[in-house]
Formats: structure tokens, C-alpha cells, sequence
């Protein structure tokens, strides 16, 4: 996610409270990720998974991702190819899970300001992400921690291990001088 990259995401509207179940329903939990994701969010918006683009947004009301602590749920909207999830508040575990996945949520108080249908660009000044509406308006979001946007960066925390474990099986840098 370049900071410096200026791209356009089309927003996706749903109100608030949305559970786990609603992201990753139950009855497709014996399946992998990509059964899942073609139900994610089907009670609420039937045209959702099969119309969603990758580079979109999700917008959503307060306590977005409450429920279970499935992690399919954050791994649904990954899977679909969701840029970020923008939201006033999150659940706790939801939250954690995304990350870890490498998915981006913003906790963005004005939200609900944000238009179904509405492009929107993302900024960041540092650690703090901004959401540009289409009619001019910056909208500022909680800062995000440059340890989370490394995981979402990296694509999740497993990545982000794999990067490090592949850092320290390198030589020391000593160890190419000298040879």
C-alpha cells in the first residue's frame, strides 16, 4: 500500500452490528475460504460477494465484525479482494483477526457520511489514514499502528514471520566481507 499511490475505491454500504455469522456464515464453514467468501454478508446484501471488486471498500456502522471469534469472518473479506474495511468501531477479536490477516480496517468516526456507490480515496500523513470523498471532503481516521500497517503491507502476520525467520538465516554481514 503505497502512501504515494492515488487510487479510487468504490464504496459498499452496510449498517451497523454486523455479526460474524453475516461475514462467514456457519452453514459454509466446512468449506474453504472461497465457499465462504461467495456467501460472505449474503443475509444483508445478496449482490455482495458476486459484485464486489477487488480495491473496494467496505463501509459499515459500529461494532462491525461482533460475535464469534472465527477468523474466516476478516479472511472472507480478504479473499474477496476488500482494500479496507471502514468503520466507527470494531469487536476486539474481529479486529485482531484482520490484521493478522492483512486486511485494513479504518476507524473512521464519520463513517456513516460515506455514500453506497461513492468513490473515495485513502491517504495517509504518518500513521494516520484519511479517507477523501468524492466531493472534496477529508474524513480522519484513528492513526494505525506502523506495526499493523506492516502486517497489511506484508500481506499478515504469517508473512510478516516468514519475512523475519528469512532475515535471520541470513549470514551476518561480516560473514561476505570476509569470505
Amino acid at each position: 500500500m503505497s502512501q504515494n499511490a492515488i487510487t479510487s475505491h468504490k464504496v459498499w454500504r452496510v449498517g451497523a452490528n454486523i455479526d460474524t455469522d453475516a461475514l462467514a456464515p456457519g452453514a459454509y464453514m466446512k468449506h474453504g475460504i472461497e465457499v465462504i467468501a461467495a456467501h460472505c454478508l449474503e443475509v444483508h446484501r445478496t449482490d455482495f460477494a458476486n459484485e464486489v471488486k477487488p480495491g473496494d471498500v467496505l463501509v459499515a456502522g459500529s461494532n462491525f465484525g461482533i460475535g464469534s471469534s472465527r477468523e474466516q469472518a476478516a479472511g472472507a473479506l480478504k479473499h474477496l479482494g476488500l482494500a479496507a474495511v471502514i468503520a466507527p468501531s470494531y469487536s476486539g477479536l474481529f479486529f485482531r483477526n484482520a490484521f493478522n490477516l492483512g486486511l485494513l480496517l479504518l476507524t473512521c468516526p464519520e463513517a456513516d457520511s460515506l455514500q453506497e456507490n461513492e468513490h473515495v480515496q485513502l491517504t495517509y500523513e504518518g500513521t494516520t489514514p484519511h479517507v477523501l470523498t468524492s466531493s472534496g471532503r477529508l474524513l480522519a481516521c484513528s492513526p494505525v499502528p506502523s506495526f499493523l500497517m506492516d502486517m497489511v503491507k506484508a500481506g499478515g502476520l504469517v508473512n510478516v514471520l516468514k519475512q523475519r525467520m528469512a532475515l535471520k538465516s541470513q549470514p551476518p554481514l561480516s560473514a561476505h566481507l570476509f569470505s
